[in-house]
């Protein structure tokens, strides 16, 4: 898995609010598509030590029925994008990543946010990823969702030999998880207005 960071999806949803400090920024989170994958090739090199091809994303995004991909972008740029994999009833997040000159400013959440309510539309029922050892932005905010480390997968990450934390977050259709997910999106900075589609 990669990892780097920093309402209902009814076709369309706005989180509107007002900035302090930044101009407010109108981010769009929408389906990732192979004619967006110059602007994703270059975050995934900008962010990862062993970043996926080309290939590989259009290999993933072919897989239509067990992955999705999303993208968020300011304007016409893509600035960040997450995906997961559906297996049985669990969402494993494969990747999140944020545009180096965009981190920090919440866009990890407004991705994680939108990859989970996809996996609660596909009816998944659990949450599952690695993240490197170490990689304190990554951790703080998966445990933000619950997540919750499990195990250890030792030189996951064979570019550099460092392991993975192996995380979970289960029963993420529940009530208690719905208010969770109701209290990160309420914490979503001020400057950021987002949409969501289908």
């Amino acid at each position: 898995m990669s990892a780097s960071s920093g309402g209902a999806r009814d076709g369309s949803a706005r989180v509107a609010r007002s900035g302090a400090g930044r101009d407010r920024v109108e981010v769009v989170v929408a389906p990732m598509r192979p004619r967006d994958l110059r602007g994703v090739l270059r975050i995934e090199e900008a962010v990862f030590a062993a970043p996926w091809s080309h290939r590989l994303f259009v290999e993933e995004l072919a897989q239509r029925t067990s992955r999705a991909y999303r993208v968020a972008w300011v304007d016409t740029d893509i600035v960040g994008f997450a995906g997961l994999m559906a297996v049985d009833d669990e969402a494993h997040v494969n990747n999140v990543a944020v545009d180096p000159d965009w981190q920090g400013r919440g866009l990890g959440a407004v991705l994680v946010l939108d990859l989970v309510r996809v996996a609660l539309e596909r009816g998944l029922r659990h949450l599952t990823l690695e993240v490197r050892v170490g990689n304190e932005p990554a951790l703080a905010l998966y445990r933000r969702f619950g997540l919750s480390p499990v195990g250890v997968r030792p030189n996951y990450y064979p570019e550099t030999g460092d392991d993975a934390l192996v995380m979970w977050a289960r029963d993420i259709d529940s009530d208690v998880y719905g208010r969770r997910l109701a209290a990160i999106e309420a914490a979503i900075p001020g400057d950021l207005g987002v949409t969501t589609r289908a």
